[in-house]
């Protein structure tokens, strides 16, 4: 995709009109610019520039010369980039708010089984039930790989807060490594997690169930790009749900499998 184009599809999602955005780009290879010598540019109609140009300067992001006939120059990059930014930020926090004031459902138990297929998605759900337990976090680690910054920094808080959290890990390489990472979590060598084995091209990664009721399982995509994690979840919550209570028996019959071990 040639720059110009590449400058007005990345300013169009972040808020401007397509001719906002063409009008914007032309004024940055010119000095200044009357409407027509626009036009020429940004191959915006010129009947159409006069009205873009207003929105663009009650932006911030041109100023005008009071000519005849009149000229326009961008404001410097930086400038607009970060009123752009400004604006964007804005519209967040305007949705944000309107969001959360949305009554919820007052209860969320056997709302059903989901799915995510994108890693950094994966990362975020995982994150996000960890930060919300109050209780208890058990973390299956199949392969340290899907395993982030980001989940490490809600492990650590999980155990700040009073949380139990007990990770289990294929290797004493994999148990150090964590150990040192959350210190005060409770971190356990399984060696049968080295030998999982691919289900429809699937390697299992990580299991979490926080809370007792609220679970993620995670897998491996294979032929994805080299050195390129491919994630692939499903999660649920509720207490009574279906997936929740086989994933908690089949925890909880880990974790006494290992104390009548040790």
């Amino acid at each position: 995709m040639p720059k110009t184009e590449e400058a007005v599809s990345a300013l169009s999602e972040l808020g401007l009109t397509e001719y906002e955005a063409r009008c914007f780009v032309a004024l940055t290879k010119l000095t200044t610019g009357t409407a027509k010598e626009i036009s020429q540019v940004s191959d915006v109609p010129r009947s159409r520039v006069y009205d873009t140009i207003e929105r663009l300067d009650r932006k911030g992001l041109v100023d005008v010369q009071q000519s005849d006939p009149r000229e326009y120059r961008a404001v410097e990059v930086e400038t607009a980039c970060r009123r752009i930014r400004e604006n964007y930020d804005s519209r967040i926090n305007t949705a944000e708010n309107a969001l959360e004031q949305i009554e919820q459902p007052e209860s969320t138990e056997d709302a059903g089984v989901w799915s995510i297929s994108e890693t950094d998605h994966v990362t975020d759900r995982i994150a996000s039930f960890i930060e919300n337990a109050e209780e208890s976090v058990h973390h299956v680690v199949a392969s340290d790989e899907v395993v982030d910054d980001a989940i490490l920094a809600e492990l650590r808080g999980a155990t700040d807060r009073g949380v139990e959290v007990v990770v289990e890990v294929p290797t004493e390489d994999d148990q150090e490594a964590f150990e040192e990472a959350v210190p005060d979590a409770i971190v356990v060598v399984a060696p049968d997690l080295e030998t999982t084995n691919a289900v429809y091209s699937e390697w299992p990664a990580q299991l979490l169930l926080a809370d007792h009721e609220s679970v993620v399982a995670a897998a491996i995509k294979e032929g994805g790009l080299p050195d390129v994690i491919q994630q692939t979840a499903i999660w649920t919550y509720g207490h009574d749900h279906g997936v929740a209570v086989w994933i908690r028996e089949l925890l909880d019959d880990r974790r006494a499998f290992r104390e009548r071990e040790d």
